[in-house]
């Protein structure tokens, strides 16, 4: 899972697999879900970023796990 915050486009990518997309769909203004060939979200993109959180910090990102500790597929 990667996630990348482009301030000049003024946008946030999340990336929960490196599958190829092969469909995007606008799930509403400005919210992009990528979806790869057996229809599973493998990236989620926000436009429009400042608009959104006004004030935000994008240097300063909280990352929270909650449950147990769950290994990484290999």
């Amino acid at each position: 899972m990667k996630l990348i915050v482009d301030t000049t486009a003024d946008a946030l990518y999340l990336t929960l697999d490196e599958t190829a997309v092969t469909e995007s769909v606008e799930l509403a203004p400005g919210m992009i879900a990528d979806y790869d060939a057996r229809g599973l979200i493998v990236g989620l993109e926000l436009l429009h970023l400042s608009r959104r959180s006004p004030g935000i910090n994008v240097h300063q990102l909280l990352f929270e796990t909650q449950g147990p500790h769950v290994p990484a597929k290999s």
